[in-house]
């Protein structure tokens, strides 16, 4: 059973999660593959506003992502992204990437072996992964603008959307462990995390919400 309790928690870590960042016109909008087609659909409009020229949907698939999306996640995000309107030609697919870090480090090399010229890029990503997905682009991809960036939708919307308020708070506790610990692992930049978030974290983890935990 979810409480009130655990919500208010899942909120607080939702709102931190997210960088606040106003989107606008870069080089690329580079899509992170993940279960959840809502990152090909924000990514895809902030094209259609006129937002980048060019978009790479990056990823392979997952244990969470091999039954909905056989044929990869970068692959489907692409066959979303055109049903709503991007040219095709407008697309590039990683299609190898399993973790946050490979989806930069490979969307990095496929646009350099294209000659692509980036200054700047709208990193789009679930909204529960943006200050991840920023703190990784910023580890990996130093030289270049990151402006993150996601769909714009609530908490309580979010969940709904998803179907599985539980699932959606386990997100949310995986990610924000991996901003805690990944730092000295060298995957991200460190970030200051408020004492207020840190203790809907912790509170969290001893209700139960544990399975995007790693494991030591």
């Amino acid at each position: 059973m979810i409480t009130e309790e655990d919500r208010r928690n899942a909120r607080l870590i939702w709102g931190f999660q997210q960088m606040g960042h106003k989107p606008k016109r870069c080089s690329v909008a580079v899509g992170l593959g993940s279960h959840d087609l809502g990152v090909a659909e924000a990514t895809a409009d902030f094209y259609l506003r006129g937002l980048a020229p060019l978009v790479v949907f990056t990823g392979a698939t997952s244990p969470t992502t091999e039954d909905r999306m056989p044929r990869g996640e970068a692959v489907h995000y692409k066959e979303r992204a055109v049903e709503m309107g991007v040219p095709a030609s407008h697309i590039l697919v990683e299609p190898n990437a399993r973790n946050t870090g490979e989806n930069l480090r490979l969307t990095r090399q496929l646009l350099e072996d294209a000659n692509f010229q980036v200054t700047s890029v709208l990193l789009v990503s679930k909204p529960y992964e943006e200050r991840r997905a920023y703190a990784t682009a910023r580890m990996v991809w130093p030289e270049v603008e990151i402006v993150s960036a996601s769909a714009s939708i609530s908490y309580d919307a979010y969940t709904r959307a998803i179907g599985n308020e539980r699932l959606v708070i386990d997100m949310l506790v995986g990610a924000l462990q991996r901003l805690i610990v990944y730092p000295e692992q060298g995957f991200l930049i460190s970030q200051e995390i408020p004492t207020s978030v840190r203790a809907a974290y912790e509170s969290l983890v001893t209700a139960g919400y544990s399975t995007r935990l790693l494991r030591s």
